[in-house]
């Protein structure tokens, strides 16, 4: 592949800011755009040759063949274009991202991969261009890289799976969109200087992300890798049935706290009859079929709150962060109604200019 600029391509990544910056916070101001949730992808085009590159420079080209039909018919024939990879669900008027359903869509077999492409098929989110033609646009400033981009895409159809993501320099609408686009699966909003240019694998843009508070009960705990402490703890919430089930974990304790943490949690084993502690297991995916899913299992007894940026169907999304322990709240008041989960807002409003 020949183009203008040096491959692999490093992405240029974002620190976490506690609320959306003012645009004159930096030289030359900034811009905002709605943070997308899916997978970060390099678009690299030349002629007929398409790679889709990931984050860490892993090929994705494979899995998603309609977004390099999407590319070879849409974008110029020599570019380089970061993106983000999504998948949408949900009924006509109601639709949001589905992370569920992007992450099935990295699996081995080309079969599967095939089908896939055609019942859960993934879209390009278009927020940058580093290359086009025989320039490399890496040193211009972001505000001259984004008009750029948007003559590039200006005559795309309606109706392509390919779109340029929204941008605004006001921090109000900015805010707004944190709010509101949230409800369709968005996970916050993106600050980027106007005047800088690319700087691959550095932490320059700003990220906004949302968070939540929820409490949870500690239904048992992995061993940690190295043999020794506790791994992580494993949380569950009652459903509207009173059934207890698993909704996600903990994992960054000290090594001082996760031998502490053995000791603490020792009166909750549950054990069989021998005095053995119990094991149980969690389901395997394809992310941890080689892992070890074995966890004891404790009587659920102890409340812990933690915060979460985002809900996936009944579960956390990312691992939680642990706040506190809980000791005044009765485990069975950790329902899932209890979750805060943001207003629902359709994807296509999202796309909209």
């Amino acid at each position: 592949m020949d183009l203008p600029i040096t491959l692999p391509v490093s992405p240029m990544l974002a620190k976490a800011v506690t609320d959306v910056p003012a645009p004159d916070s930096v030289a030359g101001g900034l811009a905002y755009e709605p943070k997308w949730d899916g997978f970060r992808c390099i678009v690299l085009r030349d002629g007929d040759q398409v790679e889709l590159a990931s984050r860490g420079s892993k090929p994705l080209t494979r899995y998603f063949p309609e977004v390099v039909r999407a590319v070879l018919e849409h974008l110029p024939p020599r570019c380089a274009i970061d993106a983000e990879i999504v998948v949408r669900a949900g009924p006509p008027g109601a639709q949001r991202l589905d992370w569920e359903s992007l992450s099935q869509r990295i699996h081995p077999a080309d079969s599967r991969v095939q089908r896939l492409a055609r019942e859960t098929p993934a879209e390009l989110i278009c927020f940058d261009i580093l290359a086009l033609g025989d320039d490399d646009l890496t040193g211009m400033p972001f505000g001259d890289r984004r008009t750029r981009l948007e003559s590039v895409l200006s005559t795309l159809p309606v109706d392509a799976p390919v779109h340029l993501t929204r941008t605004t320099t006001d921090a109000a609408t900015a805010r707004d969109w944190f709010e509101r686009f949230e409800g369709a699966g968005l996970d916050g909003v993106v600050a980027k200087a106007l005047a800088a240019p690319y700087q691959q694998g550095k932490r320059v843009m700003l990220k906004i992300k949302h968070s939540r508070t929820a409490e949870a009960v500690v239904l048992g705990y992995r061993i940690h890798k190295s043999g020794s402490g506790v791994g992580s703890l494993l949380l569950g919430l009652y459903d509207e049935h009173g059934t207890l089930y698993p909704v996600g974990g903990i994992s960054a304790f000290t090594n001082a706290r996760r031998l502490e943490l053995v000791d603490e949690l020792a009166p909750l084993v549950v054990t069989d009859d021998q005095g053995e502690a119990v094991k149980g297991t969690t389901d395997r995916s394809r992310f941890s079929s080689n892992k070890d899913t074995s966890f004891v299992r404790l009587r659920p007894e102890r409340v812990v709150e933690v915060k979460f940026d985002q809900m996936e169907g009944p579960r956390f999304r990312h691992t939680v962060t642990l706040l506190r322990w809980r000791p005044d709240r009765d485990p069975d008041s950790c329902a899932a109604a209890q979750v805060d989960r943001p207003i629902a807002y359709d994807l296509d409003a999202v796309f909209q200019r």
